[in-house]
């Protein structure tokens, strides 16, 4: 099982540039394999993202996404950091509307091994963002195996969420395909547990619901898809979507983060998961990424575009 493997602490809780971060890199590519995607990174599935251990004016050391790969020779070898993007394609059937990109992403990555939680030290990060690497997996294993979607889809595990989006940074550097190809995305992020106030199992929020067209897509569906009840915690600028976003694409996540008190410590686990309600969920996520790959572009709302970056 996918989410099993991936929160596993074989995985040493997934830290951006960790061994375990390669680790988990490397099965969700064997995953994509399985599935059937057209690689589409830089070597393989995977697209390389230059990382290196780096310190700041106050002595204290970060992880940094770097300008080049030459530069990253430049630091010593335990400075440097494995750095991996995970990226597979499905090229869209329509002969116009396959110029047209739809991306589907997930962060994989989470916060390793840290300071114990009642003798628990790995942050295996089960719902933070396994679920959503789960089901970005999930989503395309199901899209692959029925009829081809009019637009090509990318679907992307990134690195480097938790520390200030570098494998999205690095990626939108990067693109294995024009920027502005790129028409909708679609991230997904913490579905492991139902949220009360989407409705309950099986009913997911989107962030920025009214900034675009796409949630309205999704209702006039009948998907269970939300707007976001939680509007002053900012989930819209909180993860991969907003850089995105601010480039001008309608890009929203897919959530049922009910602020559970298990973010980011250890005791996120996969026995806390609802598996039922997640494959409910990843059904849903199914269908609106059918809307996005086979119907209308999206569109900013009024005043629902952010401000450039």
């Amino acid at each position: 099982m996918v989410m099993s493997a991936l929160a596993d602490d074989s995985m040493e809780g997934r830290m951006t540039g960790s061994r375990g971060s390669a680790k988990a890199a490397t099965f969700i590519a064997q995953q994509m394999g399985a599935v059937g995607l057209v690689p589409a990174g830089d070597s393989g599935y995977f697209q390389r993202v230059p990382i290196a251990l780096t310190r700041r004016s106050n002595g204290q050391e970060r992880l940094s996404l770097l300008t080049d790969f030459a530069s990253l020779d430049t630091f010593p070898a335990d400075k440097r950091r494995p750095g991996l993007n995970v990226v597979g394609m499905i090229r869209g059937s329509d002969p116009v509307l396959a110029r047209e990109v739809v991306l589907v992403d997930a962060h994989y990555d989470h916060l390793g091994i840290g300071k114990p939680v009642n003798g628990d030290s790995i942050y295996n990060g089960a719902d933070d963002d396994a679920s959503g690497t789960t089901a970005v997996i999930e989503i395309a294993r199901a899209i692959a195996a029925g009829l081809r979607p009019k637009r090509t889809i990318l679907f992307v595990a990134t690195t480097g969420e938790e520390v200030g989006l570098l494998g999205t940074r690095w990626f939108i550097l990067h693109p294995p395909v024009a920027l502005t190809s790129i028409v909708s995305n679609l991230e997904i992020e913490m579905i492991g547990r139902p949220d009360s106030l989407a409705g309950g199992p099986g009913r997911a929020w989107l962030t920025g619901y009214a900034r675009s067209t796409m949630g309205a897509m999704f209702t006039a569906a009948g998907l269970p898809i939300v707007a976001d009840a939680r509007p002053s915690e900012h989930f819209f600028e909180r993860s991969d979507n907003i850089a995105y976003a601010q480039m001008g694409i309608p890009a929203h996540a897919l959530s049922t983060y009910n602020m559970h008190t298990d973010y980011h410590r250890p005791s996120d686990e996969l026995s806390r998961i609802n598996f039922r309600h997640m494959t409910q969920v990843i059904q849903a996520g199914v269908g609106a990424v059918r809307i996005l790959a086979d119907g209308a572009i999206p569109q900013w709302n009024k005043d629902g575009r952010p401000a450039a970056q």
